[in-house]
């Protein structure tokens, strides 16, 4: 039987800090799509988000190691869904056997686009057909975007992954298909789309190692980095990819040629971030870092008594 511990909580200068185990969570009013980070001193082994009794999102607490004579610490860091509700929300800090800590944050309000798009009969069967290699492909991303590594490539902010700024599709935007039959299905986009012309430079957006680079059915020419433990950024539809799987690349590096591979009505990158599995808006991790070792260590280690 899992052991409750009731917190005292602190709010300082934007953070949550618990006195009696000593935490951080960054940002304490995240919005829908926006990743969360959660540090602590040790001993943690999970952080959940839990919204209505309902558990909507887990990562794994990996450690950040000692350096320039600063304390060492460990990380989690998850995603609110787009789909999460706004308003009070808890953070349960798991150890190996117990609830160590439940931490308060509120959810802040936000809207999303909505579109319509018309597939042709070709567009259609990539998204209705059976596909046993469709099938296999989606599970193979899937372990992939679930695997919560060991390795730390990078934790400064993103770039833009092309230099143009026109966007055709934005991150959360409430999709509907229309299939030439008169029926549909609806989806939520889960990154940005930019509207390049084929042939246009793709960089990485983070320094990390390629994890896939491959075409697929569904997403065309795929690649896929992985930064941080359980975070990876994803460029699809590619004309033509210029990296290989397994190779250790730095921020702005030459992924390949953006087109309109699998299933894309015209010239365009998608580009996704996902963090522990869940869809996070890339530009959040423009204008900030996932993890800002400071502000963390700040708050896990501040003077408060415990």
């Amino acid at each position: 039987m899992m052991k409750k511990i009731l917190p005292v909580v602190f709010l300082l200068f934007g953070f949550a800090i618990s006195a009696q185990t000593r935490y951080a969570v960054i940002p304490e009013n995240p919005v829908p799509g926006e990743p969360v980070t959660v540090g602590a001193r040790a001993g943690a082994e999970s952080a959940v988000l839990v919204v209505d009794g309902k558990r909507l999102a887990k990562a794994v607490f990996f450690q950040i190691p000692a350096e320039n004579g600063r304390q060492p610490f460990s990380v989690a860091v998850l995603t609110v869904p787009s789909t999460a509700r706004p308003g009070g929300a808890v953070i349960v800090v798991e150890g190996p056997a117990d609830t160590l800590d439940e931490i308060p944050l509120k959810i802040a309000d936000r809207e999303f686009d909505s579109e319509t798009i018309h597939l042709n009969a070709a567009l259609t069967g990539l998204r209705t057909e059976p596909s046993p290699q469709r099938t296999a492909e989606s599970k193979h991303l899937l372990e992939i975007l679930n695997t919560t590594g060991k390795d730390i490539y990078g934790m400064g902010k993103f770039i833009p992954p092309v230099n143009s700024t026109r966007r055709t599709s934005r991150f959360g935007t409430r999709r509907v298909y229309r299939y030439p039959d008169g029926s549909g299905d609806t989806s939520i986009h889960a990154g940005i789309d930019y509207g390049v012309p084929t042939g246009t430079e793709v960089r990485a957006c983070g320094t990390g190692k390629v994890v896939l680079a491959r075409s697929r059915i569904v997403t065309g020419n795929s690649v896929i980095i992985e930064h941080l433990p359980g975070v990876y950024s994803l460029y699809y539809h590619l004309d033509k990819i210029e990296v290989t799987e397994g190779a250790l690349i730095n921020v702005g590096a030459l992924l390949g040629l953006s087109g309109a591979t699998g299933l894309a009505t015209g010239p365009h990158l998608h580009w996704e971030i996902r963090v522990s599995g869940e869809n996070t808006d890339p530009d959040i991790l423009i204008s900030r870092s996932l993890i800002d070792k400071n502000a963390v260590l700040s708050k896990i280690y501040s003077t408060i008594t415990e």
